[in-house]
């Protein structure tokens, strides 16, 4: 499939207000509301990257994968159908809510579900940051990215490159203590120089997602949000760090639906035309300690 980027993510909650607190005051996103008592949380000149919807449970609910076209669609859904992939057609319901023309609807072995679409909607207003961010790095590289569990990991991974058309990045094998047996965690790209746009994990998560990444543009705005961070009392899930792999800087904290949020600056963009994938046996160069989220 030609999937170009993270175009969106969705995620539930019973208490809208909350994310509306954290975007607008943590993350210094704009953001609005939907006719179905959400949100829309908007990053850059998109109507919005991130949709929050009213529901019991706290969770992430789907990834929007976003196609460059209605040919690339069509041939999406002769893929889908070749490989005898179950998928839904969204009804015009959903593509109005999702602001997108249409939406192939699949979820993959480990029930996660991705909305592969194509056609946004732009409505040409700029990204005015409340708190002042200039801008969040995104374009053709989409959102950010987002880590997915997969406890059937081996059915899961195959869907993702044979199915979705994902690439291999690079992959850490994760040892939770020194005599367990390792969990695989895989880093993945699509069409953009993002390092990776999706990571899928060994294990099982109750939130539905192990976390997503915003990017930002200079360190300087990574230590204002640290600042906003602490401020408004949101728990830290990790310690600022540089990552090995992606060179992201970074750190962690928890959104109102229960998954972590990275923020971050200077993620790697890859030639992949040059790159070897590889394993890498450390998280971070420095710094990232996730302790702090466990206690």
């Amino acid at each position: 499939m030609d999937i170009r980027a993270l175009g969106y993510f969705v995620a539930q909650t019973d208490k809208p207000e909350q994310w509306k607190q954290y975007a607008e005051d943590v993350l210094g996103m704009m953001t609005s509301p939907t006719e179905e008592g959400g949100l829309y949380i908007k990053m850059d000149e998109r109507p919005y990257r991130m949709l929050i919807v009213p529901g019991d449970e706290k969770r992430y609910l789907a990834s929007g994968w976003e196609l460059s076209g209605q040919q690339a669609y069509n041939d999406a859904k002769q893929k889908l159908i070749d490989k005898a992939v179950a998928f839904e057609e969204a009804d015009t319901k959903l593509c109005q809510l999702r602001q997108v023309q249409q939406i192939l609807v699949v979820n993959d072995p480990a029930g996660n579900r991705h909305e592969i679409y194509w056609g946004h909607v732009s409505d040409c207003q700029p990204f005015v940051s409340p708190q002042g961010v200039p801008n969040f790095v995104t374009g053709d590289m989409g959102l950010g990215h987002t880590v997915l569990p997969a406890p059937n990991f081996d059915e899961t991974y195959a869907f993702i490159t044979d199915v979705l058309g994902f690439g291999l990045s690079d992959l850490f094998n994760f040892k939770p203590a020194p005599d367990a047996d390792p969990l695989p965690i895989y880093f993945l790209h699509c069409g953009n120089a993002r390092h990776h746009s999706l990571a899928i994990c060994g294990f099982p998560v109750p939130s539905g997602c192990v976390h997503t990444m915003v990017e930002v543009e200079n360190m300087t705005e990574v230590g204002r949000a640290h600042d906003r961070q602490q401020a408004h009392g949101v728990d830290l899930s990790a310690t600022l760090g540089q990552h090995l792999n992606d060179k992201m800087i970074s750190f962690y904290m928890k959104t109102p639906s229960g998954f972590d949020l990275e923020f971050g600056f200077g993620g790697l963009q890859v030639d992949w035309e040059e790159h070897c994938a590889f394993e890498f046996n450390r998280v971070s160069l420095w710094g990232h300690d996730f302790s702090v989220g466990q206690q």
